[in-house]
């Protein structure tokens, strides 16, 4: 039974699966550091930072997950309060993201690929998956035009986090209507009902 997302437990859960070959591209702990830093509170940055371990943060370098991982949970509970709770704080952070994936090489190249189609876009998720990390496995079954389930195994963020990124590339698309529900199926897996109007 996974622990309440967000949690201490939660964090040490996940910490205690990853390994040093699981890695996250550097764009990603920016971009939490971006959102703590709408706070307006440089100390909470330097704080998020001191969580992850490294001093400095290169986008496209590889990271431990860990680093990653630490520092999303402290950013989480920084911006708990003004979001609304963990879970909504959580997917702020992964909209935060996905904005930074999809302005990044990588992004654009998936959002010239997609041509705009948000199909194409959502169908292309385990490559963009791929291109940003070196852990887990992900795949999409297309139940109807648009909607899908999109699985998720050994991924290291919380379902909250991937609602939030999920959203960010569909509303990136110009989805209309878009929904994302996470269900966390353990620790490291999870499913995501994605849909939206044609």
């Amino acid at each position: 039974m996974p622990a309440p997302p967000g949690s201490e437990e939660d964090l040490q859960q996940r910490l205690a699966m990853a390994s040093p070959a699981d890695t996250a591209r550097g764009m990603f702990l920016r971009a939490t550091l971006d959102a703590v830093r709408t706070l307006g509170d440089e100390e909470a940055v330097r704080r998020c930072q001191r969580a992850s371990g490294e001093e400095k943060l290169v986008e496209f370098f590889t990271y431990p997950v860990s680093a990653n991982l630490r520092m999303v949970f402290t950013a989480a509970r920084l911006l708990e309060a003004r979001s609304g709770g963990i879970a909504e704080a959580l997917r702020q952070l992964g909209r935060g993201a996905a904005e930074c994936f999809l302005s990044s090489t990588a992004g654009l190249a998936l959002q010239l690929l997609a041509g705009g189609d948000a199909n194409r876009m959502v169908g292309n998720m385990p490559s963009m998956y791929r291109a940003s990390v070196s852990f887990g496995v992900r795949s999409v079954v297309w139940m109807g035009p648009t909607s899908c389930r999109l699985t998720m195994r050994r991924e290291f963020m919380p379902a909250s986090f991937q609602e939030g990124l999920l959203l960010g590339v569909l509303q990136k698309a110009k989805a209309r209507g878009a929904r994302v529900i996470g269900h966390q199926l353990s620790t490291l897996e999870s499913d995501y009902d994605v849909s939206w109007v044609a």
